[in-house]
């Protein structure tokens, strides 16, 4: 699709969901098709139906016999970090192991050994000093693009894509499969539209790696050996598809936010070898080959992206994955909605991280914390209110998120979809008072409670997060955070930065003090 059909689709979804209250039924497109869904729609005699045009101009058709092949994702070569030449040295820590370390430098644990003469890998002590040697890369990984940028978000094709009729329809044991998460029981259909909202990863991507690594979207008898571990990490604190499928959005994630801020020279493969990353792949590319990285050696990591891989799968369940793309999926003149502090005037809370993961730790450092006022510490129950930040409806509250459509009604009205434009992250909000969906907020509504619902939390306070098109917006790179004229600025480590009004600044750090105190 070319650049210009964005504002005339963002136009149209809006136009259709301001005049929408649901959504309709599935429509098949196709053999080679995913089921889509489109805006139910009333028009004027005469006038024709908004969802008919975003069928014309969103929605991919059937590509035919001979179809000419889209270009894939046309962006520049990236530049690549230089990989380390020289030894480096290494404090151990406490929860260390020879073969984290290993990975961490992309070296082999027995390169660690060699250099170090240590008597047995299995023996580390903390505070003990160990010289890394410098990797040996291998041959330069493969430049075949795997997905667009946009096909690795729960961007706005996802908005279309109902994944339990497409689940339905392939009848595979994913279709029957139900497991108890968080003391709920949950289908198949439901664990992948959960990790696709929380991770923000799309779910037709979801679906593809599961099918690829297991067969259980089309095999009604899937192997023994995936029933517990259906994507091939076999660690016990992993077991399930709940937790399989977390991990491996948060490794999708993890390789497409470093590859867009040039952040990898190399993956890592479990086996010690390192492979130069070919700087001409894109951001979508990237977090599948990183996904693979860290299960698969050489010869199975090469076929899973290649042509005949995770490629060769996704067609065969969704079609050619560049149908699908939208580019750019970030346009370059966008800008941040006006925003003010999620917190009621007079209320001093603390700023207590900086830029660091949106969800989980792979994705973008797209989130912000903050405790509310008090002298308790830990996971305590808060009568403080978090409040919303800009004008627009809740999408989503449970589990401890609520999330909100600030879609500027100036230029673009909301249009009820968590995959378009933009919305906010509000994590960790108590179910006691918190907003229902569907609610229209001003800003400066309460919105919930501060708490540790939802996630991990060490105390009670606001984890705040932006998403663009599906896609986690840094908090620390070009396109400011800012809130009531409070810049966030990163200092290159995680949960490490600082908030800025003109010449006054506030620190991020994990306690209370009148260094990180603010207020509106």
């Amino acid at each position: 699709m070319p650049p210009s059909f964005f504002p005339q689709i963002r136009a149209l979804l809006a136009a259709a969901f301001l005049a929408a209250a649901a959504l309709a039924c599935a429509r098949l497109v196709g053999p080679e098709s995913p089921n889509w869904s489109v805006p139910d729609y009333e028009q004027s005699p005469g006038e024709t139906p908004p969802s008919e045009a975003i069928r014309t101009l969103f929605l991919p058709a059937t590509r035919l016999p001979g179809a000419p092949v889209l270009t894939p994702t046309p962006d520049a070569p990236h530049p690549v970090p230089a990989i380390r030449s020289k030894p480096d040295q290494y404090i151990v820590q406490y929860g260390d192991n020879l073969n984290l370390i290993a990975q961490r430098y992309g070296v082999s644990a027995i390169d660690i050994v060699q250099a170090n003469d240590l008597l047995s890998p299995d023996y580390l002590e903390v505070g003990q000093l160990l010289t890394i040697p410098a990797p040996t890369p291998g041959s330069p990984g493969p430049t075949f693009k795997i997905i667009p940028d946009s096909e690795l978000v729960y961007g706005p094709v996802s908005a279309y894509f109902d994944i339990l009729e497409f689940i339905k329809t392939q009848a595979g044991y994913l279709s029957s499969y139900e497991e108890d998460v968080d003391g709920n029981p949950m289908s198949g259909s439901q664990i992948v539209e959960r990790i696709a909202q929380d991770f923000s990863v799309n779910p037709r991507l979801l679906l593809a790696v599961l099918e690829y690594q297991s067969g259980w979207v089309t095999r009604i008898k899937p192997d023994e050996e995936t029933m517990d571990y259906p994507i091939g990490l076999y660690v016990d604190w992993r077991k399930g598809l709940y937790k399989q499928l977390a991990w491996t959005a948060d490794n999708l994630n993890r390789g497409y936010y470093l590859w867009r801020v040039n952040g990898l020279a190399a993956w890592n493969l479990p086996d010690g070898s390192l492979i130069p990353i070919a700087p001409s792949i894109n951001a979508g590319t990237a977090g599948v080959q990183h996904f693979f990285a860290q299960l698969l050696d050489p010869p199975e990591w090469e076929e899973a992206v290649s042509e005949q891989g995770l490629f060769a799968t996704y067609q065969a369940l969704f079609g050619y994955p560049f149908d699908l793309s939208i580019e750019p999926l970030l346009p370059p003149d966008l800008a941040q909605p006006a925003m003010q502090l999620p917190f009621e005037d007079g209320q001093t809370w603390s700023f207590t991280g900086g830029p660091h993961g949106g969800w989980g730790s792979g994705s973008a450092w797209a989130a912000l914390d903050f405790a509310p006022p008090g002298n308790a510490l830990g996971c305590v129950q808060s009568e403080t209110w978090v409040v919303a930040v800009a004008d627009g409806p809740i999408l989503r509250a449970g589990n401890g998120a609520v999330v909100q459509d600030i879609d500027d009604e100036h230029t673009i009205p909301s249009d009820g979809l968590e995959q378009t434009g933009w919305t906010v992250l509000y994590m960790h909000i108590e179910s006691r008072d918190r907003v229902s969906r569907g609610t229209y907020l001003h800003a400066g509504d309460r919105i919930g409670h501060p708490s540790c619902e939802g996630g991990v939390s060490s105390g009670t306070h606001l984890h705040l997060a932006r998403r663009y098109n599906g896609e986690w917006i840094p908090a620390d790179q070009s396109l400011p955070f800012e809130m009531d004229g409070w810049v966030s600025i990163g200092l290159g480590n995680e949960y490490d930065g600082y908030l800025q009004h003109n010449d006054k600044k506030v620190e991020a750090w994990e306690g209370r003090s009148p260094d990180n105190a603010i207020q509106r």
